[in-house]
């Protein structure tokens, strides 16, 4: 992509209304614009990285054997009524009406939809288990939006409903989510910690939620230091290995690791003075086994091997994409901008032309330009007829992973620069070797 031909409404003042790290840079770096108060539109930039983020999402999710499907935005309130949630929901529920005054409502969330589309087509055991999921907009009114998409009211959600015959098999289910979503989350450059989280009414310990750490991070968490160094769960993991995958959890959940609100002081001073460690932390994901709390109300159940009927027992796996941005950008970034992953990142190289008009300097910059879009990488050209401090300052505030600066002074030596945008490390190499390097994958 040409910038000169790309749409990137770079702001050169911070907005005053943004409060924390990613909602500044976001705003900057032409991803977001607001559009009303928690509303905001995707703008290409943001919405490269929003599309890279819901396929490394999609890629796990179907991994672990979820099937994917897309249900409506907006809702019949008779399945709320069913459940008995339409009128405990509260205000952040958007209630409205159709030409024919039937209540409706703009999803928060879908358990009553996905269990009614569950029992219009499931009766046996045999259909099971079963783990439907979806990428969709939702929206909550938030009292008070605030932090950008970090806390909107308009947000993108990939949400996952399992569904099995009796706890055992949910808790397998749980465990497949569990290992998904520690993959999920390592493969854009995060390490995340379970931590065990508020069941509720339902009781029970199986409920987590998935924790990066950020100094500028919503609230306060304890853990012990060694789940840094905890190995992720390899691609070829077998999800139908029930023991294994448990083991996995086992590992996972066998050291203290609390949010502020279920933070036990007691336990946490068992664990060794040199592993105590309290920090910040943002929440990117929550697992959340809720046995028969939606089927039994709604009459989702299925003819057991004995002949029985019963209700089913789910489960529901929660990911913000689009808060997950945020926070990548929360947990990555320097005084100049953002430090994309590589696996997120809007653009793989950004080729700077440090000198647009001059033949040496167009000559290779076109050259590279071809040859790395040939080979799969997806390039921005700075050929803007600018400073070259404003080209920098447009590729560090982007983030960028590879930068390849090209101007009259080196291509007489025969060198360009390589930088790489995470380290600051750089490089003086010839043409050839900037085209071997950046057309291996990192």
């Amino acid at each position: 992509m040409r910038l000169s031909r790309y749409f990137l409404p770079i702001l050169r003042e911070t907005p005053k209304e943004a409060e924390i790290v990613s909602h500044r840079l976001m705003l900057r770096a032409g991803m977001i614009r607001q559009e009303a108060a928690g509303i905001y539109a995707w703008l290409p930039l943001g919405l490269k990285v929003l599309n890279k983020v819901n396929a490394i999402v999609r890629e796990e999710q179907n991994r672990s054997g979820a099937l994917e499907l897309l249900m409506p935005t907006i809702q019949s309130a008779d399945l709320w009524r069913e459940s008995g949630r339409y009128d405990a929901y509260g205000k952040e529920m958007l209630r409205i009406r159709d030409r024919h005054e039937r209540d409706m409502l703009f999803g928060p969330t879908n358990e009553e939809m996905v269990t009614e589309i569950f029992r219009g087509y499931v009766r046996s055991y045999k259909d099971l288990p079963l783990n439907l999921y979806h990428i969709q907009w939702k929206f909550r009114d938030e009292v008070r939006p605030r932090f950008g998409v970090m806390r909107s009211r308009e947000f993108l959600m990939k949400d996952a409903y399992s569904f099995d015959l009796d706890q055992a098999g949910a808790v397998h289910s749980y465990n497949k989510m569990f290992v998904a979503y520690l993959r999920t989350f390592a493969r854009m450059g995060l390490k995340a910690i379970p931590m065990r989280a508020d069941t509720g009414p339902i009781g029970g310990n199986l409920s987590h939620e998935f924790i990066i750490l950020a100094s500028t991070g919503e609230s306060e968490v304890f853990c012990h230091a060694d789940y840094l160094n905890f190995d992720i769960p390899p691609a070829e993991t077998d999800f139908d290995d029930v023991p294994g995958l448990q083991s996995t959890v086992d590992r996972w959940t066998s050291l203290y690791a609390a949010t502020s609100e279920m933070h036990e002081a007691s336990a946490f001073e068992a664990v060794p003075d040199d592993k105590k460690m309290s920090a910040r932390g943002i929440e990117v994901g929550h697992i959340f086994y809720f046995g028969t709390k939606y089927s039994e109300p709604m009459g989702a159940k299925v003819m057991g091997p004995d002949g029985q009927e019963r209700p089913v027992h789910m489960g529901s796996y929660g990911i913000g994409p689009s808060r997950l941005i945020a926070a990548i950008i929360e947990a990555s970034h320097d005084e100049s901008g953002i430090i994309w992953p590589e696996a997120v990142a809007p653009f793989d190289v950004a080729i700077l032309n440090l000198k647009a008009g001059d033949a040496a300097t167009d000559a290779a910059s076109e050259r590279l330009y071809r040859e790395l879009e040939a080979a799969g990488r997806d390039v921005l050209y700075d050929d803007r007829d600018e400073r070259p401090g404003g080209k920098f300052a447009t590729a560090d505030l982007i983030g960028v992973p590879w930068q390849v600066l090209i101007g009259p002074k080196g291509l007489a030596e025969g060198k360009v620069e390589l930088k790489h945008r995470a380290t600051g490390q750089r490089e003086h190499l010839a043409l050839e070797d900037v085209i071997a390097r950046l057309t291996v994958r990192q």
